[in-house]
């Protein structure tokens, strides 16, 4: 069953109340999200962009949970380049909320079965702790969606021809799942069935992990698409998602070009000057609103990537369609969580 199903006046209607609703119940049972709205003077919220929000760097510096310390039942922590890293508290109820809704994300474009899944990574890197927050643990989430695993790098990072080999003549004249990280998937994936006519045409590639080592490269999306269309994989799905939001993913859709909210999820494009919404065609900073968190205020956040709206109700699936185009320069990113930081 698909969570991409409503248009976006439907979506708000039902949105709202239940975001409107979280935002209490943060407020009771989290006391430096009460302290935040209380200094920025929250008034009454008429619609999704009326809701107050949270710059994601805050949880970096604060702990904000709405669950008492004996009902924490996983912490998870984010990437950090600086040492800084996010920490989101889960209780059971809400760990498995975000597992059934990322299931239900991935259904719409995987079918109700597990497939045969081909991971563009190596196994050792759920043995390095270090990156195992971010990157292995993104392996480790998607390989729950997929069966009989194989690797497609060695333990040293070097492609394994002979296993990918083994994995297509096992299971290539039927779906089968490709996850990796986007740039990944260009080195050792593409590159490597391009040389080696490997026939990719009944896999699903579901990557993610940002454009910038492509963009170095001066591989666009489109170029990516179109390029590995040219070795038969023509099902493609980006998607854009955050530890701070677990379990809520913005899904490509089969046309490719943008990304979709799930039923449960919504996105709002802000000017960084005024924080007003800006309208579809105007690049901004990026909000994404879920009403997945529960047990931590993480359900209106503020990114520090930019985005712009390309369309609504007019795509492949219903809602917002939509762009990341890149990480603000954090200089400018400080200023907004600087803000909420003293008023906490």
């Amino acid at each position: 069953m698909s969570v991409f199903t409503l248009s976006q006046s439907d979506k708000e209607k039902l949105l709202l109340p239940e975001l409107v609703d979280l935002v209490d119940h943060h407020r009771r049972h989290c006391a430096p999200y009460d302290r935040i709205l209380t200094a920025s003077g929250v008034s009454s919220i008429a619609g999704i962009a009326e809701l107050p929000w949270l710059p994601v760097r805050l949880f970096k510096t604060l702990e904000l949970k709405s669950i008492p310390d004996d009902e924490v039942f996983k912490v998870l922590t984010s990437s950090g380049t600086t040492g800084e890293v996010s920490r989101i508290y889960l209780d059971k109820a809400a760990a498995a909320t975000q597992t059934r809704q990322l299931g239900a994300t991935l259904q719409t474009v995987l079918g109700p079965k597990r497939l045969p899944m081909l991971i563009v990574d190596t196994k050792s890197i759920l043995k390095d702790r270090r990156s195992f927050s971010a990157r292995g643990a993104g392996v480790l989430g998607m390989a729950t969606f997929g069966r009989d695993h194989v690797w497609a790098l060695d333990n040293d990072g070097a492609v394994d021809l002979d296993g990918i080999r083994g994995f297509l003549a096992k299971h290539g004249d039927q779906p089968f799942l490709i996850f990796g990280f986007t740039y990944l998937v260009w080195l050792h994936l593409y590159e490597i069935a391009r040389a080696h006519g490997l026939d990719l045409g009944n896999g699903i590639l579901i990557h993610s992990g940002g454009w910038k080592k492509l963009v170095d490269q001066a591989v666009s999306p489109e170029e990516f698409r179109n390029r590995l269309a040219a070795v038969g994989l023509t099902r493609i799905h980006n998607f854009y998602g955050m530890v701070e939001q677990i379990g809520t993913i913005f899904l490509e859709g089969p046309s490719g070009g943008s990304l979709y909210c799930p039923d449960f999820a919504d996105v709002v494009v802000r000017d960084p000057e005024t924080w007003a919404e800006l309208p579809p065609g105007e690049p901004g900073l990026l909000e994404v609103v879920s009403t997945l968190p529960t047990s931590y205020p993480g359900h209106v956040l503020l990114t520090e990537d930019l985005g712009v709206v390309h369309g609504i109700d007019d795509g492949d699936w219903p809602g917002k369609r939509f762009s990341v185009l890149g990480r603000l320069p954090r200089a400018e990113a400080r200023g907004c969580s600087d803000t909420y930081r003293s008023a906490s």
